[in-house]
């Protein structure tokens, strides 16, 4: 007998986008449930008490409460490694496993890991932050080999703010930077309401396009060893057959 999946997210205080885009997108999945640990986030910016809102030992607090559900992986769901850089989200993954025994991922690792197999050389980037901000996140994209080939941003710093943005105003953003040529468009923010939109744009433009609220609950499912292909709908983030293979050999694993 195979019992169910559960999947831990460290939230962001002032999130509202993703618990609810991520259940939409489990809907009608019986056997998988998605659970939720919020820790303070308000402003996203590289003040110092902006960054303090990441230190790890408040993240970790969050984490031990989602243990206690006995979830079979906890993701970090946001973007703060993109400013802070990718090795902060590397430490916090060991951090989380150490403290818990539970497999962790991040937003921006997966991110890492998705545009690096499908071979994006020109990323289109799209955020609601400041300029600094996104200066920061291309730079150290960048640094991973991750070229930011075009960007939007709307230059926000309130955190609950970022989704009040409509779904059609992301779309206008992403279909803005896949004309100017990328291969792959990222909507990197876990508070913005990109994932609706990624079908209709992949299926009229012929680009990936990766959102992070899907990204994460793509980088669970195959952490728990879960085919991603079973959600539907979604983009081709989850229908690409070289993106699920990760998860098909650790499928066995959740049988009891």
């Amino acid at each position: 007998m195979t019992r169910p999946v559960r999947l831990g997210m460290l939230t962001p205080s002032s999130n509202t986008a993703l618990e609810p885009i991520t259940c939409a997108m489990l809907a009608g999945i019986d056997d998988v449930s998605a659970h939720f640990s919020r820790f303070k986030v308000t402003e996203i910016a590289l003040s110092e008490a902006a960054l303090r809102q990441f230190d790890a030992s408040e993240i970790l607090r969050a984490a031990e409460l989602l243990a206690h559900a006995k979830v079979d992986v906890i993701a970090w769901n946001g973007t703060s490694a993109s400013w802070l850089g990718f090795d902060r989200d590397e430490s916090l993954c060991e951090q989380i496993t150490a403290s818990t025994g539970i497999t962790a991922c991040t937003t921006v690792l997966a991110y890492r890991d998705l545009l690096r197999r499908i071979g994006a050389s020109r990323i289109g980037l799209v955020t609601p932050y400041r300029r600094d901000v996104q200066d920061r996140i291309i730079a150290n994209w960048n640094s991973e080999g991750l070229h930011c080939f075009a960007e939007r941003h709307l230059s926000l710093q309130d955190n609950f703010s970022f989704a009040e943005v409509s779904e059609a105003d992301v779309a206008k953003l992403i279909e803005e930077v896949v004309r100017e040529g990328c291969d792959a468009a990222v909507v990197l923010c876990t508070n913005m309401r990109g994932a609706g939109a990624a079908a209709r744009l992949e299926q009229q433009f012929g680009v990936p396009v990766l959102d992070s609220i899907a990204v994460t609950l793509w980088a669970c499912l195959v952490a728990s060893g879960y085919d991603p292909s079973r959600i539907d709908g979604w983009g081709s983030l989850f229908s690409n057959p070289d993106l699920r293979a990760a998860a098909a050999t650790g499928a066995a694993s959740r049988a009891r």
